[in-house]
C-alpha cells in the first residue's frame, strides 16, 4: 500500500506514504526530511511512531479510513467495587466456565461452572458492583447460559447494559431483563407517559412493573388506556404483571379480559380471578363445583360423593375452563378438575359442616375420584397460597407416597411445599428423606432455600452414606451430590471429611464403587471449602453490608 495519508503522531499530522517513511528513514531526516501539515520538520522520534501506525495499517490490509464517532461515555455505577480476592475469584469462574458439566465426572476437584450463580447471587447480596475488565466475560457467560442471565444483568448494572448496546452478539441484555431496563422516576407522568407509548416492549414490561409496585391503580390505568391497541402476545405478558400486588381493584379489568379474543390471556385472567376468593368468577366457579361434589350422608358416615360435569357450556368456557382435554384424560375429569381448581378453598368447610382442611382430605371419597378431587384441591392450594390445605394435602412426610392424604404426585408435592415457610418445608423434605431416600426426594430438594437447613442437610447427607455403606451405585446419585455440593451450608465441611476415605465394598457392590463415592465426598468436601473461602473473599471490606446469608436466597430450581 502506497497510499499517502495524514498520520497524527503526538497530535501533528503528518502527511506521508509508506515509501517516503521508508526513504526518510534510510537517509536520515536530516537528507530526506518529512514535514508535518503545519510545514515544521519531523524529527526522528515522529518519524519512528508514524511508521509504527503504518506497520499496524499494513498488516491489518485495510486501508486508512475516517474516524467513526465515539460512542457516549459508560454511565455511572455507584456501588462499591469487589475487594481484591473476590475480582481474582471471579475471573478464575468465568475463565473455567466452558469446563465439563459436573453430572457423572471423576475427580475430587470443584465444579467452578456450578458456582457461578451462587457467587453472582452473593455479590448482589453485597451490593457489588462487577469490575470493568470482566463484563465482557460476563456477558458471554449470559449469552451461552441463560440462566446466569438475571443475575449477570444485576450486577453488571447500567455499565453491562451499556456495554451490551455496543455488540450485537450481547443485545439479549437490552431485551432480556425489565429488571435492566432504562425507566424514568415514576414521579414525572408525562415521562411515564411518553416511554409506555413509544418505549421498547423490554422498557414498557420494566415501567409497568415499576409503577405497579408504587401505584397499582396507576398501572392498571395505564394498561387499560392502550390494551386494545396491543398485541396478543404483549398483552398476555403485561397481565401476568397483575400477580403483584392482585386485589379486588383488579376485578373489573380482569372481568373485561376474559373476554379477549386470545385463548391465552383469557385463560390468564380467568387464573388471576380465580386467586381472588370474593371475584364474582370465584362465586360461579364455587356454584358450579358444589354441584359435582357435595358430602354423601348415606349410612351415617359422611364420604364425598362425585359427579362431574357432562358438557363445557359457552359460559364455562368464559370463565377460562378449557373444554378440549389433553390426550388420554377424560372430558369430564378434566373439566371438574378445572372447576374445582378455580373454586374458593373455603367453600368445601361451608359446604362440609365447618370441616376443616386436614378433616376434608381424609373423607373417603366415592367412585374412585379421590385422586382426582385431590389433584385439584392441591392445584387450588398453590394458586391461592393457603398453607394449611398445603399441610393438610401433604400429610407426614414418612406416609406411604401412594396412601397418602392428597396427591401422591411429586411435582405437585413440590409446588405445594413452596407455600410453606422455609423452615418448615426443610423439616419436611427431612422427613421424607428419611422415609423414603433420596430417589424420590431430587424435586423437592429443589423447592428448600439455599443453604439447607441442618435437618435437611444431615437427612441428605446420612441418605448418600446409607446408599456408600449399600454399595449401590455413586453415580445414581449424581444429581443430589451435585445439588448438596451448591447446596449444603459450608460450615458442614469438617464434619464430612471423615467420608471421603474409601470404604470396604461389601459383598455384593458394585466393583469400583468404594473409589467412586471417597472421590465424590472429596469434592463436596472441597467444594463447600472453596464456598467459604468465596464468601469471606466478599466479605471483605465490606462488614458494613449485608452479608450473603443476610436474606434467604432461593432454591437451586428459582423457586421461593
Amino acid at each position: 500500500m502506497s497510499t499517502t495519508v495524514a498520520v497524527t503522531t503526538n497530535g501533528v499530522p503528518v502527511n506521508a506514504s509508506w515509501e517516503d517513511l521508508v526513504t526518510s528513514a534510510l537517509l536520515g531526516t536530516d537528507r530526506r526530511p518529512l514535514r508535518a501539515e503545519d510545514g515544521a520538520p519531523v524529527g526522528p522520534g515522529e518519524l519512528l511512531d508514524t511508521a509504527a501506525l503504518h506497520t499496524v495499517r499494513r498488516r491489518a490490509a485495510l486501508r486508512p479510513a475516517a474516524g467513526v464517532a465515539l460512542p457516549e461515555p459508560a454511565p455511572a455505577d455507584p456501588r462499591p467495587p469487589l475487594p481484591a480476592a473476590a475480582r481474582r475469584r471471579l475471573a478464575q469462574l468465568l475463565a473455567d466456565r466452558s469446563a465439563p458439566p459436573s453430572g457423572g465426572r471423576r475427580g475430587a476437584a470443584p465444579d467452578l461452572t456450578e458456582l457461578i450463580p451462587q457467587w453472582l447471587a452473593s455479590a448482589g447480596a453485597h451490593g457489588y458492583r462487577a469490575p470493568a475488565e470482566l463484563l465482557p466475560a460476563l456477558l458471554d457467560a449470559a449469552r451461552a447460559r441463560t440462566d446466569l442471565r438475571p443475575h449477570v444483568l444485576a450486577f453488571a448494572g447500567p455499565r453491562g447494559l451499556w456495554l451490551a448496546g455496543l455488540n450485537p452478539e450481547w443485545r439479549f441484555a437490552l431485551r432480556a431483563s425489565s429488571r435492566g431496563a432504562q425507566r424514568p422516576g415514576i414521579e414525572d407522568p408525562e415521562a411515564v407517559r411518553r416511554l409506555w407509548e413509544e418505549g421498547l416492549f423490554a422498557e414498557r414490561v420494566a415501567l409497568l412493573g415499576a409503577v405497579r409496585e408504587q401505584d397499582p391503580g396507576a398501572a392498571r390505568a395505564l394498561l387499560a388506556g392502550t390494551w386494545a391497541t396491543e398485541r396478543a402476545e404483549d398483552r398476555l405478558m403485561f397481565l401476568d404483571s397483575l400477580r403483584s400486588g392482585l386485589s379486588g381493584a383488579d376485578e373489573a379489568f380482569l372481568e373485561e379480559a376474559l373476554a379477549d379474543r386470545s385463548r391465552n390471556v383469557r385463560a390468564t385472567a380467568a387464573e388471576l380471578l380465580s386467586a381472588l376468593p370474593g371475584s364474582a368468577l370465584a362465586r360461579r366457579m364455587a356454584a358450579r363445583a358444589t354441584t359435582c361434589v357435595n358430602p354423601d350422608r348415606t349410612g351415617g358416615a359422611v364420604s364425598v360423593a362425585v359427579e362431574a360435569p357432562h358438557e363445557c357450556d359457552a359460559a364455562m368456557q368464559r370463565d377460562g375452563v378449557v373444554s378440549a382435554p389433553p390426550s388420554g384424560r377424560g372430558e369430564r375429569s378434566w373439566w371438574l378438575g378445572q372447576l374445582v381448581e378455580a373454586a374458593p378453598l373455603g367453600v368445601w368447610r361451608e359446604r362440609f359442616d365447618g370441616r376443616t382442611a386436614p378433616e376434608l382430605v381424609m373423607l373417603p371419597v366415592a367412585d374412585g375420584w379421590a385422586g382426582e378431587l385431590h389433584a385439584a384441591w392441591s392445584r387450588a392450594a398453590v394458586r391461592q397460597r393457603d398453607p394449611d390445605w398445603a399441610r393438610a394435602l401433604l400429610g407426614a412426610p414418612s406416609a406411604p407416597l401412594a396412601n397418602g392424604p392428597g396427591t401422591a404426585s411429586l411435582a405437585e408435592r413440590s409446588k405445594l411445599l413452596a407455600t410453606l415457610p422455609s423452615s418448615e418445608r426443610a423439616l419436611w423434605v427431612a422427613g421424607f428423606i428419611a422415609a423414603h431416600g433420596l430417589s424420590e426426594a431430587f424435586q423437592l430438594l429443589g423447592v428448600c432455600s439455599v443453604p439447607w437447613d441442618g435437618p435437611l442437610g444431615r437427612a441428605v447427607v446420612d441418605a448418600l452414606d446409607i446408599a456408600r455403606d449399600a454399595g449401590s451405585y455413586p453415580w445414581s446419585f449424581s444429581g443430589v451430590m451435585g445439588l448438596a455440593e451448591r447446596c449444603l451450608n459450608p460450615a458442614e465441611a469438617d464434619r464430612l471429611a471423615v467420608l471421603t476415605t474409601t470404604p470396604d465394598e461389601p459383598e455384593g457392590a458394585s466393583p469400583g464403587a468404594g473409589g467412586y463415592w471417597s472421590e465424590a465426598f472429596q469434592r463436596l468436601v472441597s467444594t463447600l471449602r472453596l464456598r467459604a473461602a468465596m464468601d469471606a473473599e466478599l466479605a471483605q471490606d465490606g462488614a458494613e453490608r449485608p452479608g450473603p446469608h443476610g436474606t434467604e436466597r432461593p432454591g437451586p430450581h428459582g423457586a421461593e
